[in-house]
């Protein structure tokens, strides 16, 4: 019988698994497949889709900023750039007492950093298994994006340009042109 794996093992090797990703070649996928993670934000399950990623880090210190805009946790510094962190369970409705253990720095610009409190598994589905079309129901802003089918149970896929745009609407920013990106 083999001992349970301990909360420090388990972040270990998920940060080991996510690191050894980014050093591997670039693998070609058809469509037929998603990468997925599988996330917290409070006590709800959600996956955000690897591609939107750029990078996951446990425990980063993140300084607070004075503001009205309630799910900004701060800021937090990456290689030498200031970017915001965003509390993902307060912009989609459902904000909760615990400070989130987790941040992610997406893919794309600006940059933008959402933070969200657990960080379950990396999942590899079959595009038959995501069904598509926006699946929000009132608070959630438009950033769910899709639905992943598991075993466990189906999940929202939280899209991290339409939550980037929900950011710059919290924000008081005007929409940038594509054009201009």
């Amino acid at each position: 019988m083999t001992r349970p794996e301990t909360v420090a093992e388990r972040v270990a090797r998920l940060r080991d698994d996510f690191d050894r990703s980014f050093a591997e070649p670039a693998r070609v996928f058809d469509d037929e497949n998603i990468e997925l993670l599988a996330v917290r934000a409070g006590d709800r399950p959600y996956a955000i889709r690897l591609a939107q990623a750029s990078g996951v880090h446990p425990e980063r210190p993140v300084t607070a900023l004075p503001t009205t805009v309630g799910a900004l946790l701060g800021v937090a510094g990456y290689a030498g750039v200031v970017v915001p962190v965003y509390d993902l369970a307060a912009l989609l409705g459902h904000p909760i007492p615990q400070r989130p253990r987790w941040l992610m720095l997406t893919a794309g610009a600006p940059p933008l950093t959402l933070a969200f409190h657990e960080l379950e598994r990396h999942l590899r589905v079959p595009a038959t298994d995501v069904i598509a079309g926006t699946v929000d129901s009132a608070g959630r802003h438009g950033c769910l994006h899709g639905m992943v089918r598991l075993a466990d149970g189906n999940r929202p896929i939280v899209d991290v340009p339409a939550t980037r745009e929900l950011v710059h609407q919290l924000a008081g920013h005007r929409p940038v042109p594509e054009e201009s990106r």
